[in-house]
């Protein structure tokens, strides 16, 4: 089992690595968002022992710290 959630979190940064690289004409906003909720999954699935509802809420709430953090003034 242990096995299994290193290869879902490898799996997931990587994805989220390969989607960046893609998404050079993002604004910074779009971006923070993007890389808030990959990290956001990311920690949620470890807190909550890899549930769908851990990674889920940990996306979303990723999502709008990032949104929030890449605002330009």
């Amino acid at each position: 089992m242990k096995n299994i959630k290193h290869l879902a979190v490898s799996v997931t940064l990587a994805t989220l690595a390969l989607g960046l690289t893609g998404c050079s004409n993002m604004s910074r906003q779009d971006k923070a968002t993007a890389v808030g909720a990959g990290a956001g999954a990311v920690i949620g699935g470890a807190l909550t022992g890899g549930s769908a509802a851990g990674v889920v809420g940990g996306a979303a709430v990723g999502g709008v710290v990032g949104n929030q953090a890449g605002k330009t003034n």
